[in-house]
């Protein structure tokens, strides 16, 4: 068991401190929200990737190449929609902003949705941790819940000592925190338009 705790808190630790449309999500709900608020939907991926990983484990190796096209036409669309509402929230801070209640579900539930949509999970996973999770439980079952908890752990906290580290970076100057939100929004809209493009020549690819 705990050679696959640790193979999954090394994998879960990489895949945190990547760059990624996730991580930029995070950057601009913690200037947008506060780092309070925010730090809730470093837990999205516990909602999200239950079914990814029952989809990816069992049924995805077997779909046709078009499922994957599709979610990351979906995912670009989302990316997108993210990336106006961080710029509409650009000068914005959290006084301003809704409750923290409100706020932080809505932070939550976009996040896991992002997560969801995205094609990078699947992939991960089915390239990955997935066949790492297989031999795990095959095992035993304790050795593929030590490997989940440990990817986990890794990864959600890798996500929560982002945004906190961000926050800390980040209160130095109301012109840093603009700044950072136009970087966070531009780069939410270039993850999307990559994600539409590589869907859209896979499309072409299939014609």
């Amino acid at each position: 068991m705990f050679a696959y705790l640790l193979q999954g808190l090394v994998l879960g630790g990489t895949a945190a401190i990547q760059p990624g449309p996730f991580q930029v999500y995070l950057l601009s709900q913690t200037l947008k929200n506060g780092w309070l608020r925010t730090l809730p939907a470093a837990l999205a991926p516990l909602i999200s990737d239950g079914p990814i990983i029952a989809l990816v484990v069992f049924i995805l190796t077997q779909t046709p190449a078009w499922f994957l096209i599709l979610l990351r036409l979906v995912g670009g669309l989302f990316l997108l929609y993210l990336a106006w509402g961080a710029y509409k929230g650009m000068g914005k801070t959290a006084v301003s902003d809704p409750p923290a209640n409100t706020a932080t579900q809505q932070s939550v539930l976009k996040a896991a949705l992002m997560n969801a949509l995205s094609p990078n999970p699947y992939i991960y996973w089915a390239t990955i941790t997935g066949p790492i999770l297989i031999e795990a439980w095959r095992n035993s079952a304790l050795s593929g819940l030590g490997f989940l908890l440990g990817f986990y752990g890794a990864l959600v906290g890798g996500f929560a000592g982002f945004v906190i580290l961000f926050a800390l970076s980040g209160r130095l100057d109301a012109r840093v925190n603009r700044v950072l939100g136009g970087a966070s929004a531009l780069a939410l809209f270039a993850f999307g338009v990559y994600q539409l493009w590589l869907g859209g020549t896979a499309v072409i690819a299939l014609l």
